[in-house]
């Protein structure tokens, strides 16, 4: 049997160093380097099924290789399976990060449900909840008169080399390990959630995956940074990571692929947190209006793009004197950095001076957006703001603003404009097109006003 290695792992990047020191001399983080032994090869041993010796493998032509592809595998809550490109690929291994509480266990228990009334086996290791736990949550999401009742099979275990046989035996079709920051490995010292315990037992998990052909899906919490606990080295293990995102004081959640090798990162998958769990949105195009009828300055909608979804958010903007020396610039569900920039471009570029104001914006519903087709809405509401002029319930804006004072086109121009006259809006103002490029047709009914600078637009909406 192989010796085993005894390292110093920094807890904070992963940085190996032969013996303690201080402070880590990658990051520079102070008492974060753990003693850990390296792991034995018969951890790896064990999760590839007894292999103790590499069998020689040969290589295969590309048409063969996709020939063997499998079938994706919905896991029958839509809005995930649209992030992560139709469904969990057999054999990958997906991460599903979010902050505690805000539904994570209660989106792969749907999941589980879903694949259980397709068919399948589902194997739910948890080394959080004891099974009386899991069923009780079960029972409030209405899965224990289902399928499910019977088919999900839940393992109260955090040791790896347990879950592994388990799944070596029963052969699931999904499994689920909830979560990986408790998951430890018999042959590795250190405590559960450590950087050597975390990547290790990703690693065997992943070997799983692959020897029995079912789909893992591994829980990671957030840290308050916003980065999910565990070395970088956990990401790039895994095929996909999906974030789940939203305010646990409020029911809209967001799904986001921050990584997916079987499928696009640009998709949004809505979901509502209701007494059932989470379901998705029936209307995303209008969930994040403001349905008043009076008109209010400092509002304006925005078409939107994200994936291949058209959806409208209301931005809405406030200007307001100062009560300190230096003004507040505060944004919630945009990026404060582009609000800042917007200012100096709208005292620079269209005269209108907010140097000496506080500035408060936001994105109706809670939605944090960051595409680059929000500045000229944005721009819009600061200056209908500052005017306290209000802009047109029926108008819409969007488009990408350059330190120029100049609007660039955005993708998409035509789809995002047909989802706002589908909501009852006539007018809109976007970039003008380069010159020869090719013009898209335009929805019947919507007033088009192409303009090139942001002075310009501003005249548009609210006027000389």
């Amino acid at each position: 049997m192989a010796k085993s290695k005894s390292v110093w792992l920094c807890q904070t990047c992963a940085f190996e160093a032969p013996a303690l020191e201080n402070p880590c001399r990658s990051c520079g983080s102070w008492n974060s380097l753990v003693e850990t032994v390296r792991d034995r090869p018969s951890a790896r041993v064990r999760a590839a099924g007894g292999r103790t010796a590499a069998a020689p493998v040969q290589p295969q032509p590309l048409r063969a290789a996709s020939a063997d592809r499998a079938p994706r595998l919905p896991l029958g809550v839509p809005e995930l399976d649209r992030v992560l490109g139709g469904g969990a690929v057999p054999g990958s291994i997906i991460l599903l990060g979010g902050e505690p509480g805000i539904g994570k266990s209660t989106l792969l228990l749907q999941a589980a449900a879903g694949i259980a009334l397709a068919g399948g086996r589902i194997l739910y290791a948890s080394g959080e909840e004891s099974a009386a736990q899991i069923a009780d949550r079960a029972e409030r999401l209405g899965l224990m008169a289902t399928v499910a009742a019977d088919t999900v099979e839940i393992l109260a275990e955090s040791e790896v080399g347990a879950i592994a046989e388990a799944a070596h035996r029963d052969r699931p079709t999904l499994l689920i390990v909830d979560s990986i920051q408790t998951a430890t490995l018999a042959e590795l010292e250190g405590p559960a959630g450590s950087v050597g315990q975390v990547r290790g037992s990703a690693e065997v998990l992943a070997s799983v995956a692959r020897a029995t052909g079912a789909a893992v899906i591994l829980v990671g919490h957030v840290t308050k940074e916003g980065s999910i606990a565990g070395p970088k080295t956990l990401e790039h293990l895994v095929d996909a990571v999906i974030m789940l995102d939203g305010d646990r004081h409020g029911t809209l959640r967001t799904l986001r692929a921050a990584k997916n090798r079987f499928g696009s990162t640009d998709e949004l998958g809505l979901l509502e947190m209701g007494e059932k769990g989470l379901a998705g949105i029936d209307d995303p195009g209008r969930a994040f209006i403001d349905d008043r009828d009076e008109r209010a300055p400092g509002a304006v909608v925005a078409p939107l793009l994200e994936g291949s979804r058209p959806m409208l958010v209301e931005v809405q903007a406030l200007v307001a004197g100062t009560a300190f020396g230096t003004p507040r610039r505060t944004g919630r569900g945009l990026d404060t950095a582009r609000l800042s920039l917007l200012c100096a471009v709208l005292a620079r570029r269209a005269g209108i001076a907010l140097s000496d104001r506080d500035i408060y914006a936001n994105l109706v519903g809670g939605i944090v957006l960051d595409e680059p087709a929000l500045d000229l809405p944005l721009a819009l509401a600061l200056a209908s703001s500052q005017s306290d002029r209000p802009i047109s319930r029926t108008l819409v804006a969007v488009g990408e603003v350059g330190l120029l004072g100049e609007l660039r086109p955005v993708s998409g121009l035509a789809r995002r404009l047909r989802e706002a006259a589908r909501h009852g809006f006539t007018t809109a103002i976007v970039p003008a097109p380069r010159r020869g490029a090719a013009s898209e047709p335009m929805p019947e009914g919507m007033k088009v006003i192409a303009v090139r600078t942001l002075r310009e637009a501003i005249t548009e909406a609210l006027g000389e």
